[in-house]
């Protein structure tokens, strides 16, 4: 699947990412995180978000893209100085895993742009590596 010419990045919508690991939901080979996302809307116009865009990469090296139309269901629009937050899940087989994306814009007036989630760390508290 070919992507178009990437979209003009908007850095006046943020996005922040609060991971916990689920210990009760995960077991050898299948560990389960759940996340917060927080996007906020700093710039003077309204932004819908249309699509979400993520690449989850584990320590095995396997990649996962997820592409999809809003987040949890919704298309949300975001005011000037709205915020919007949601949680989700995400399951990977190795630790420790990194998962980045971003989520597809639109304005009022049809301009689309995207807002960029920057690479976060799914791990195990406590896991360490002995080399």
């Amino acid at each position: 699947m070919s992507h178009p010419s990437p979209l003009p990045d908007h850095p006046d919508v943020r996005v922040r990412v609060e991971v916990q690991y689920l210990a009760a939901h995960s077991q050898p080979g299948r560990h389960a995180f759940s996340y917060v996302i927080t996007i906020e809307n700093h710039s003077d116009q309204t932004w819908q978000l249309l699509t979400r865009h993520w690449k989850i990469v584990d320590a095995g090296g396997r990649e996962t893209l997820v592409d999809g139309d809003g987040v949890v269901g919704n298309q949300p629009h975001l005011a000037p100085g709205a915020v919007y937050v949601y949680d989700s899940f995400v399951t990977v087989q190795d630790t420790p895993a990194v998962m980045q994306g971003h989520y597809g814009l639109q304005d009022a007036w049809g301009a689309a742009g995207r807002a960029i989630i920057s690479p976060f760390v799914l791990d195990v508290p406590g896991q360490r590596v002995l080399n």
